[in-house]
């Protein structure tokens, strides 16, 4: 019920839905006062919220830090998390997203002998099957490009992150030899994959992040400053969404 009802009010995390929202009340209503600051507050949304250096400064304080390959050490298994993919229908192949980073990195591991094995934990996160099966249409993918079989491990069970957790769990509990675990995941979902995996019972790992969008240092252009950017309400609403998923998991005892 959780999941579905998350999934079900996704669009709420939204701030275009918020901006929205406002607008259609400025045109709707017959009450010219109210009109005006519906008008207006929708347009001040629309602007803090597709400004980049804003976004990326409430970024900066929720991601969690990242490790150069060069300082990572060695792990019996490296525990990668969906969400990162769709599946094209039309031409039946994954369509990787952003978040792909995360799968991008552990090969990389895999292949500097940082990592010996690969979990990847999750199947889709939707409420309708559109045909994605992100860990074993993964680990196909990874064969293909000549990454052993016996290698990779999968997760095809879990929908969300408290779910990557458990599942995990049971994998990992079935492989005695497997002792210790590196965690790869976007750094912006990070905060909430650690504290459940925690919970879940795993008891010594490292944490490994991916596809940041900030770094330590700050380096805003003049544009970032003061050109309107949509698409940073998408990732906008990527942070919010951790936001609302931490309290919520933190809320339900997940954490």
């Amino acid at each position: 019920m959780f999941f579905i009802l998350s999934k079900l009010l996704s669009f709420l995390f939204h701030p275009f839905s918020w901006a929205l929202i406002l607008l259609i009340i400025a045109w709707i209503t017959k009450r010219p006062f109210l009109s005006r600051r519906s008008f207006r507050a929708g347009m001040i949304l629309i602007l803090v919220f597709t400004n980049q250096v804003i976004f990326l400064e409430f970024a900066r304080m929720w991601e969690e830090e990242g490790t150069k390959i060069e300082d990572v050490g060695h792990y019996d298994c490296a525990v990668v998390l969906t969400g990162m993919a769709e599946w094209d229908n039309s031409h039946e192949r994954l369509s990787i997203r952003r978040g792909a980073d995360r799968l991008w990195q552990t090969i990389n591991l895999y292949h500097l002998g940082k990592v010996d094995r690969i979990l990847i934990s999750g199947s889709n996160g939707h409420l309708i099957d559109k045909g994605l099966e992100e860990s074993r249409q993964f680990k196909e993918v990874m064969i293909q490009n000549g990454i052993p079989d016996s290698v990779i491990l999968i997760d095809t069970v879990s929908k969300n992150t408290y779910e990557n957790a458990i599942e995990s769990k049971k994998v990992i509990d079935q492989h005695p030899e497997i002792e210790s675990i590196l965690l790869v995941t976007s750094a912006i979902h990070m905060k909430r994959s650690k504290a459940c995996f925690e919970a879940a019972g795993f008891e010594d790992f490292d944490c490994f992040t991916t596809d940041h969008y900030t770094g330590e240092t700050r380096g805003y252009s003049f544009e970032q400053y003061i050109i309107p950017e949509f698409s940073v309400m998408t990732d906008w609403y990527r942070l919010i969404h951790e936001w609302f998923g931490y309290v919520s998991y933190a809320t339900m005892g997940y954490l």
